[in-house]
């Protein structure tokens, strides 16, 4: 016997094909608002630069960080999204990151 068509507020929702949405690509690297900035907050009082606003795959940001620690000639690591380099280095990440492409603001005091 088959089964009974009962009434169903949301339909099959095992299958949404109409509610999957596509993956987005990144936005080019001239339209991206990146914003890098001086911070202690969290960090025990040591001054690090945050670059926030960078939309790309994981490995590139990996290749942006390994790049902008050579132009800085310090440390530096990336946190969900954000990359964050050890000390006062506005500057040398605003021209590297202009060399790279994009657009940077300097954002903060």
């Amino acid at each position: 016997m088959g089964k009974k068509g009962g009434w169903s507020e949301f339909g099959s929702m095992s299958a949404p094909a109409n509610l999957a949405r596509p993956e987005a690509a990144p936005a080019p690297k001239a339209q991206q608002k990146v914003r890098v900035q001086r911070t202690k907050a969290g960090k025990g009082g040591k001054l690090v630069t945050a670059i926030t606003g960078l939309e790309a795959p994981e490995a590139e940001l990996k290749a942006l960080l390994k790049q902008l620690k050579a132009a800085s000639g310090t440390g530096g690591t990336l946190k969900d999204g954000v990359i964050e380099l050890q000390g006062d280095q506005v500057a040398p990440t605003l021209a590297a990151l202009e060399k790279a492409g994009y657009r940077p603001k300097q954002a903060g005091g």
